[in-house]
């Protein structure tokens, strides 16, 4: 056994594996450890993110609770200007009809005033010179002339009072 080569081929290769076996299992096990302080880093930095990203959204989500406040108060006091506007122009087309009502009867009543006036003038003219007529034909010269001496003596009276 000691004289044969396959013997001291496999005393050798047992030798060999025992020499080179912890070399490399330090390799092997340094080489393990850096990948598995990789892995375990990449985790840490995944969770560091999945934290980070669970606060922003926590964050996105509060800001957008508040948006959907602010345009509820906002739709509300823009409802609430509408109904001030809507109740302000009835309001002042309230006050204009009426206005526009009375100026309308004021003129009416005007204008019924000067056709008032301008028939009480016709009527005073037409009289007139009716009179005036009835006078000139019914009239002599002496009823006129006494007419007048009359007239002026009254105008005199008239004067001195």
């Amino acid at each position: 056994m000691l004289s044969d080569p396959q013997f001291w081929v496999a005393v050798a290769f047992v030798i060999f594996i025992i020499a080179i076996f912890n070399p490399v299992r330090k390799i092997l096990t340094s080489s393990l450890d850096g990948k598995i302080n990789e892995i375990k880093n990449s985790i840490e930095e995944a969770e560091n993110l999945k934290n980070e990203t669970q606060v922003i959204l926590g964050d996105i989500k509060k800001r957008q609770n508040e948006v959907e406040l602010e345009i509820k108060d906002i739709n509300l006091a823009a409802k609430e200007t509408i109904k001030n506007l809507e109740s302000q122009a009835h309001k002042k087309l309230s006050e204009q009809s009426t206005k526009r009502e009375l100026i309308a009867k004021a003129k009416i009543e005007q204008m019924a005033r000067d056709a008032n006036i301008s028939i009480q003038h016709h009527i005073t003219q037409t009289s007139i010179e009716a009179a005036i007529k009835l006078l000139k034909k019914k009239l002599n010269q002496e009823e006129k002339q006494s007419l007048i001496n009359q007239s002026i003596s009254d105008i005199g009276l008239v004067l001195k009072n």
